[in-house]
């Protein structure tokens, strides 16, 4: 997963819900060996990010099976184990390569506006420790992810195997190609910013299939949009919130 900067979702929040966000100003209230309590507060948070957000978003509440599939996926699995220990606070946590795992608020609304049903399948770009994909993996009926950075991508792979999300496929990749081999999709996921929504991805979705992707200028604010396909092909764009993502990185591009 590509850094995610909050700075923008802060800035449409109160302040109370920044501070959640932030691992300066929170610690967990239980032992690391309590999880099952420490993924249901992070969840309670999400609810209460949903709420106070809604203004700017559409969206007063997710879907209550995401956020039970998200309080059910071990996000402590997926971070450093130095870093474990704040795993279940709503905030990106870096995992290396110059990389983050990105908050769980901003992954609740994109797969929340992703609309995933358990047939469907499921193209996702920035794989990063597999968090995301575990997520997704527990919602759809097959997850197909890409990661440029090839040692996060071989060890996300044997982690969801070891985790049991037999599911999932990884593989290094430019996400900006998608998986033609593999579509088309019901449900893309981009987890990076591009200037512009690059057209294989929109070739590989399918007719009814929702798209979710910040789009904007690489090194300033973006727009997280949802673009979803009519059943003739035609597209429909909606604006969902302003953030901030680093650029997708490109592979055989660069």
């Amino acid at each position: 997963m590509r850094r995610t900067i909050l700075i923008l979702l802060c800035a449409l929040l109160p302040a109370t819900a920044c501070a959640q966000a932030d691992p300066r100003t929170e610690r967990p209230h239980m032992g690391l060996g309590d999880h099952t309590a420490m993924r249901a507060q992070l969840i309670e948070s999400i609810r209460n990010q949903a709420r106070a957000a809604a203004h700017v978003t559409g969206v007063a509440q997710f879907d209550e099976k995401v956020l039970e599939v998200m309080g059910a996926v071990p996000r402590h699995e997926f971070v450093p184990k130095s870093l474990q220990m704040l795993a279940y606070l709503d905030s990106p946590l870096p995992l290396g390569h110059d990389q983050n795992i990105s908050q769980p608020f901003l992954i609740a609304l994109m797969t929340h506006l992703a609309a995933v049903r358990k047939t469907d399948i499921v193209f996702e770009t920035g794989t990063g420790a597999g968090y995301q994909a575990a997520i997704l993996a527990r919602l759809a009926k097959q997850v197909f992810s890409v990661e440029v950075v090839p040692p996060l991508a071989e060890a996300a792979a044997k982690r969801l195997k070891r985790l049991g999300y037999g599911n999932v496929e990884v593989k290094t990749s430019d996400g900006f190609y998608g998986w033609a081999e593999k579509g088309p999709f019901d449900a893309i996921i981009v987890k990076e910013a591009v200037h512009y929504i690059p057209p294989p991805l929109l070739n590989q979705l399918k007719p009814g299939g929702r798209l979710v992707v910040p789009v904007g200028p690489l090194n300033k604010s973006q727009i997280l949009k949802l673009v979803t396909k009519d059943m003739a092909g035609r597209l429909k764009h909606r604006d969902i919130l302003p953030v901030r993502f680093a650029p997708l990185q490109g592979g055989e591009r660069i």
